[in-house]
């Protein structure tokens, strides 16, 4: 969430960030996180000065005590024993102020990075590269752009190519689970294994320690990464137990660091973490959920940073290197994207979307987000480092990113690898397949 200081000390550009991302009532939110932590600041000031009273009249009742001032010293005790019902009184409205300034700062989202484009939704997003052409920043957006490989085997879309070579089976998906639970068989399941060997193993040469983390979580974790009490919908919640599955594993890997303070010199910290991830995926119809599309339970390697402020940029420009990197070995057509204000995620400060294109269903398909969150996450998290120089400690960086979701990747491998004699596997995937085609 966002501090108090930066809510206080920049008020107006604040304000700015929160209209860029088309947060309705900006102004009006701002002003009241103000006026909560005003009344918090006074019942604070009026409880010192009673406590402070109140001390002195204590001092008091022992001297007149000794100087045998029954009369005066039982009056002491008198305005003392008001004086604690006045700092009791304080002590609550203080108490009820911080919850209510943490619960409505819960309901602003983080304001976004001055070079985060403007624009209200998906179409204004940019393309700001491709392995496809050249890109135009700031001119070519998504609403203006038109390029496509136009491979003319690419004929199927994936679910037709899944019944075809027996990859994966839809249908007994919904017959043991319900819809968006698919079953992988054969060649299916050993090119997802593949594909989770193979991101793992670039992001352990990458410099990433792998993390195998609970796929369910608590409450506090949900809520220290942001997904709670924004996205609780889109979760699965164990009612019983009070726990959700798990969005992705940004939620488990980040809250590894939740109520830590880390040394300076620890910093970056690198996590990736391979995990079945869940999602309700609710209000989802159409085109966007056929075959593997938009799905309940899927498989995805995520990667995590723990950063200070003054690197965080050089460490997310490195994690939008590596997912390329992952791209440009898949032998993959794809288009990065910038997304504007409007299109963000309620807590990231700015966003790189990558995209591969479907020649089938021709349609691009995101199949990553590298966010850099600022302090968004770490204020909720308490998530904080030591200085090495003046030993004071500061809010942490907080960054992750898909490298990759699996679903839309075999999606698009299937249908833009397809040639007369089966699909044809990128080179850098046989070694972990065991396999060069499916035929």
């Amino acid at each position: 969430m966002l501090t108090l200081k930066q809510i206080t000390e920049q008020t107006q550009a604040v304000i700015a960030g929160l209209e860029k991302k088309h947060f309705k009532g900006a102004k009006e939110a701002i002003d009241k996180a103000i006026a909560i932590d005003k009344t918090r600041r006074e019942a604070q000031t009026q409880l010192d000065a009673t406590l402070a009273e109140s001390k002195q009249y204590a001092a008091k009742i022992g001297q007149l005590m000794k100087a045998g001032q029954k009369e005066e010293a039982e009056q002491a005790k008198a305005e003392v024993a008001k004086l604690k019902e006045v700092a009791a009184a304080l002590e609550q409205k203080k108490a009820d102020a911080e919850k209510e300034l943490t619960a409505h700062l819960c309901t602003i989202p983080n304001i976004p990075y001055s070079e985060v484009p403007e624009g209200s939704c998906a179409e204004d997003n940019w393309v700001v590269k491709s392995n496809l052409k050249e890109c135009v920043i700031g001119q070519d957006t998504v609403g203006n752009w038109d390029c496509n490989p136009g491979n003319p085997y690419a004929k199927l879309p994936h679910w037709e190519l899944a019944k075809k070579y027996n990859l994966i089976d839809f249908d007994l998906g919904v017959k043991i689970t319900g819809a968006g639970f698919p079953v992988y068989t054969g060649k299916g399941a050993q090119l997802q294994r593949a594909l989770i060997n193979f991101f793992l193993s670039e992001a352990n040469r990458a410099g990433y320690t792998e993390i195998m983390p609970p796929t369910v979580v608590n409450a506090a974790s949900g809520y220290g990464t942001g997904q709670l009490p924004d996205k609780e919908g889109q979760m699965y919640h164990c009612e019983i137990d009070d726990l959700y599955l798990i969005p992705t594993a940004e939620v488990p890997v980040t809250n590894i660091y939740r109520d830590v303070i880390l040394d300076e010199k620890q910093l970056p910290i690198k996590n990736c973490a391979y995990t079945q991830c869940f999602r309700r995926e609710a209000g989802s119809y159409g085109k966007d959920v056929r075959g593997l599309n938009r799905l309940h339970e899927f498989s995805k390697i995520e990667i995590v940073r723990i950063d200070t402020p003054e690197h965080s940029a050089e460490s997310h420009k490195e994690m939008l290197a590596h997912v390329e990197g992952l791209l440009q070995k898949l032998e993959l057509p794809y288009r990065i994207l910038r997304l504007c204000g409007g299109d963000q995620s309620f807590t990231s400060a700015i966003c790189y979307d990558f995209e591969v294109y479907s020649e089938a269903q021709q349609r691009w398909l995101e199949v990553s987000s590298v966010s850099n969150f600022d302090t968004y996450q770490a204020n909720r998290l308490k998530c904080r480092y030591r200085r090495t120089e003046d030993k004071k400690t500061e809010l942490c960086h907080t960054l992750n990113g898909s490298a990759l979701a699996l679903p839309r990747i075999v999606a698009s491998l299937l249908e833009n690898n397809q040639t007369p004699d089966g699909i044809k596997i990128p080179k850098a995937l046989v070694p972990f397949c065991g396999f060069d085609i499916i035929d």
